[in-house]
């Protein structure tokens, strides 16, 4: 497999990754609409501070989110506007495929 076929399946790979957590899809839902604080996705999302800390964590393993300093706090927000971009276009195909695979699933997942 070629180097750059083996960097694109790492990509998604890592971008399933952290969809495959509820939690974390919450965060980068969220984060498509713009930067927020961790306290202040954790009481939006319902997750404690601490897990979410270790959810920010992964997601910026993955590349997803950047942490942008802010005084003595942190801003989370995605890394690049592509990734809201491709959240929605997957969310759509989701959607167009099934239609009644999340009806207001909200964070319950589908199928």
């Amino acid at each position: 497999m070629g180097t750059v076929v083996t960097a694109q399946r790492d990509a998604l790979t890592r971008f399933g990754y952290a969809l495959s957590d509820s939690t974390r899809t919450q965060v980068l839902l969220r984060l498509r609409h713009g930067a927020a604080y961790p306290a202040d996705l954790a009481v939006t999302i319902g997750v404690s501070r601490q897990a979410l800390s270790n959810h920010l964590a992964c997601l910026r393993g993955c590349g997803l989110v950047v942490a942008v300093p802010v005084g003595r706090r942190s801003r989370y927000e995605l890394a690049d506007s592509r990734i809201g971009h491709a959240l929605d276009d997957l969310l759509g195909l989701v959607l167009a495929v099934d239609p009644s695979c999340c009806p207001d699933s909200g964070d319950q997942g589908c199928c």
